[in-house]
């Protein structure tokens, strides 16, 4: 029998923790239950993803200045040229595999800023390239809003609709899909990818807390749609979590800053520069392994990307949300910590620390409400990998298509 080809596509190997978290995820899976596919990526940092998981990788687009803003004439053209060639080069890729695994990540969302000819294009390529040559296209416990860019929202739906399988990692995700015009009557909801990881044991807690308070900080400026005033909510956001920590360390609390994507040091350099502390340290995390080891060793966290929240949930340590965007409510939701949400936007600091302050008066009952949630999402997910096997792997005696 013909070895099954898998191919993983995304923004994988570029700086971000949750989606490497994500592939690693998908790879466990493929490893324990399809140890015969052969597996390879197509992604945005192909040499991290190949060193890092060992499995060949390319690089998703031709032209290596995509995410940059191209102003010159020569670059204008070279970007221009490179979506031409993006989708010779996404076609060939995808006839080679017989199937496409896009492993979690918001894939169909814009809450962070993001221009339709970026990673929405590429996804559509996918999609359509996957449908025209028979290769099945496997969105996986992905994350998806309302889109108010007319262009991008076309595009996603467009690559949702095209999609062999559906699944997302909130009923939210699965709602806009529908609102957007896509048929969701046979997708699921799963719990977020990352909740399949391993976890460290977590030390018990100390009473007076003498551990670290986590805080999961970013490079945070609104969504698509607040470009106009992204230095405005930037601004409002640093000033308010500084002033946050500063508070911490007024009490004598140990701070760990946590980050999850690169572009997020300038964030944690104004803080550090700001509070000016020993008590305040900046944690080196290179994997969603790396942070969940930190947010185990925390009394409590307080964190802002969607994945730090993820990696302080699993890890099953009170956690409360600055949440940015609707996926931040429903994750915390899921876990019985809904109450504990204050809006990334408009970070008050004073309000904000009563919150935190209530979170460690319940710290005893919330953990063990996560463990509980933890179980349930265990089990969640391996139905995920069942019906994921059903749908991409329907019989292990399958003969698939010789390569061309």
């Amino acid at each position: 029998m013909t070895s099954v080809r898998v191919g993983v596509f995304g923004l994988l190997g570029s700086g971000n923790l949750g989606n490497d978290g994500s592939l690693q995820a998908v790879l466990g899976y493929l490893r324990a239950e399809h140890p015969e596919a052969v597996v390879d990526a197509l992604c945005g940092g192909p040499e991290v993803v190949a060193a890092r998981y060992g499995i060949p990788a390319t690089r998703l687009h031709w032209y290596r200045g995509e995410y940059r803003t191209a102003s010159r004439a020569g670059a204008i053209a070279a970007k221009g040229l490179g979506k031409l060639v993006d989708a010779v080069r996404t076609a060939a890729w995808v006839r080679r595999h017989d199937v496409v695994i896009v492993p979690g990540m918001g894939v169909l969302e814009a809450t962070l800023p993001l221009r339709p000819w970026g990673f929405p294009y590429s996804l559509f390529l996918l999609c359509a390239t996957g449908r025209l040559y028979g290769t099945r296209v496997a969105l996986v416990s992905v994350g998806a809003a309302a889109i108010g860019n007319r262009s991008t929202r076309a595009l996603v739906r467009w690559s949702a609709r095209l999609a062999t399988y559906r699944s997302y990692r909130d009923t939210q995700s699965r709602d806009a899909m529908r609102a957007m015009g896509v048929d969701t009557t046979r997708d699921e909801v799963y719990p977020d990818l990352a909740f399949a990881l391993p976890t460290p044991p977590a030390s018990a807690p100390t009473d007076p807390p003498g551990r670290p308070v986590c805080v999961g900080v970013m490079s945070f400026h609104g969504g698509d749609d607040d470009r106009a005033r992204a230095e405005e909510i930037h601004s409002r956001y640093l000033d308010g979590t500084t002033r946050f920590v500063h508070a911490l360390v007024e009490d004598g609390r140990p701070v760990r800053l946590l980050t999850g994507d690169e572009c997020d040091a300038p964030v944690v350099a104004a803080i550090l520069d700001a509070v000016d502390s020993p008590l305040v340290t900046a944690a080196e995390a290179a994997s969603l392994a790396d942070l969940m080891k930190e947010t185990a060793a925390a009394d409590t966290v307080v964190a802002t990307r969607y994945h730090n929240l993820v990696c302080a949930l699993r890890a099953g340590t009170p956690t409360l949300a600055l949440s940015y965007a609707a996926k931040s409510d429903a994750l915390m939701h899921r876990m019985g910590l809904g109450a504990y949400c204050h809006p990334a936007r408009e970070v008050d600091a004073d309000r904000l620390l009563e919150q935190f302050r209530a979170l460690e008066r319940k710290s005893t009952e919330l953990r063990q409400t996560l463990a509980e949630r933890n179980r349930v999402a265990a089990r969640q997910l391996q139905d995920q990998f069942d019906a994921l096997t059903s749908a991409l792997f329907p019989s292990a005696h399958l003969v698939y298509r010789e390569a061309p």
